[in-house]
């Protein structure tokens, strides 16, 4: 497929754009989709132009809020209300907090009074909450009802329910009661009461983590989740595929964070140059700066390197092994965190495991250190260097794992924690209990 995008990127350039319509005529929305995502910001608007109405609403839905900022960026008015107007509200919002306040204020005048409601109430709670990325419009039916009215009021709702599928059961004052799929309804008589085909239901409330919220409807393998006030009373309704798209947005983050790099929040080849180097140049000044510590312990066992020269061969064997170590316990645990299976209060354990694990593989490295390095350059050395590596993975083991604890305990990311800090942390102790290790061992 990439080679047929390739292929419609060369008739942007050649500026054969009737060939470029015929071909985006025959193409299904999502390769669409894909064609777009991978180009600049003129040629995406040209494209997009060239789309019909049905094929580019639904792209447009499909679109990253980036891009859809970028495109809205270079339409008419009128077509802008169009696509704004064609969003559900939480999409809608999300598309708001890409836009200069200015243009978000325009697009809201622009909606009709209903859809203006709606999106009102999604944008009423925090960011990163779930009530920020809840739909407002769902079906609530009251569990006095018959299956028989429970049917007619879906098909009432049409296509303006964001899902029909699982249903919220409410009393009299609107709190939940549980829930009822589409499926019991159908299969069930027509004057069977709703509170004979009420099931519990997960809910979370709408002050929620997103991220927690969203790994909560995944585990649990639900179509959809109520959303509830704290009262307990159904303000909206959270679907798989917002919990897959916030768990997908979570991981990007998580794994650019692990590299010493911020998230793009967008498509890789239609992120400008410019973009992707901020996002990762400040973290390589931090990491410079941090890598001035092993420097700094360099420079004071300067004359025990001085008197054994050898020492210095082991310098990148030894500070890669912790860092490597401390990364692998920290990205453990921090996905362990992100799943719900360990939390700040599990420290002990946490640090009581990785101390064993880590002394474990120290063990195994250090036996292998030990052998190498004493037959070569003497068995002195290869005491040093065997205990330095047991020593080392112990050190960096623990710390790699109590690291992402410390990180929720005071609400900062726990990925932050995991490649930058931690190779910067354990290459300098790791150093200074190489050099203390081969004082003791050799006497110098």
């Amino acid at each position: 497929m990439s080679v047929k995008l390739d292929e419609l990127a060369d008739l942007i350039r050649d500026e054969k754009i009737s060939e470029l319509r015929a071909e985006l005529l025959e193409m299904p929305v999502g390769e669409v989709v894909d064609f777009l995502e991978r180009l600049g910001v003129q040629d995406r608007a040209v494209t997009f132009r060239l789309l019909t109405k049905d094929v580019a609403v639904e792209a447009f839905d499909m679109l990253d809020q980036a891009l859809q900022s970028e495109i809205v960026d270079g339409l008419k008015d009128a077509d802008v209300a169009h696509f704004f107007d064609s969003l559900e509200p939480d999409d809608r919002v999300r598309l708001m907090d890409e836009m200069p306040a200015s243009v978000a204020r325009k697009m809201m005048r622009q909606l009709s009074a209903r859809e203006r409601s709606l999106t009102n109430i999604v944008l009423g709670y925090p960011s990163g909450t779930i009530g920020r990325q809840m739909s407002p419009e769902f079906v609530a039916i009251p569990e006095h009802w018959t299956v028989e009215q429970a049917m007619e009021k879906i098909r009432r709702a049409g296509d303006d329910a964001e899902t029909l599928y699982t249903l919220p059961v409410v009393d009299r004052q609107r709190l939940l009661e549980g829930v009822v799929s589409l499926r019991s309804l159908i299969a069930a008589p027509p004057e069977m009461p709703i509170a004979e085909l009420v099931t519990e239901a997960d809910s979370v409330d709408a002050d929620h983590d997103a991220e927690d919220a969203a790994r909560l409807c995944a585990d649990r393998k639900h179509l959809a989740m109520p959303v509830t006030d704290k009262e307990h009373r159904v303000v909206g309704i959270f679907t798989v595929d917002d919990a897959l798209d916030i768990l997908e947005r979570a991981e990007s983050e998580d794994a650019a964070r692990h590299g010493g790099a911020e998230p793009l929040h967008r498509p890789y080849l239609s992120t400008p140059v410019l973009r992707i180097m901020r996002s990762r140049i400040v973290w390589l000044f931090v990491l410079a700066v941090g890598a001035t510590l092993t420097v700094q312990v360099l420079d004071v066992f300067e004359e025990t390197l001085e008197s054994k020269v050898v020492l210095s061969l082991f310098v990148p064997l030894l500070i890669g092994t912790g860092g490597n170590t401390g990364n692998q316990a920290a990205t453990t645990v921090t996905r362990a965190l992100a799943l719900g299976d360990v939390s700040p209060r599990d420290a002990l354990k946490v640090a009581w495991r990785e101390v064993r694990v880590g002394l474990t593989m120290g063990s195994a490295l250090g036996v292998l250190g030990f052998t190498f390095a004493g037959a070569i350059y003497g068995w002195d050395i290869g005491w040093t260097i065997g205990l330095t590596l047991i020593a080392i993975c112990v050190l960096a083991a623990s710390v790699g794992g109590l690291m992402p604890l410390l990180a929720k305990k005071i609400g900062a990311d726990p990925a932050v924690f995991a490649n930058p800090f931690i190779s910067t942390f354990v290459d300098a102790t790791g150093l200074i209990v190489y050099f203390m290790i081969a004082r003791a061992v050799l006497g110098i």
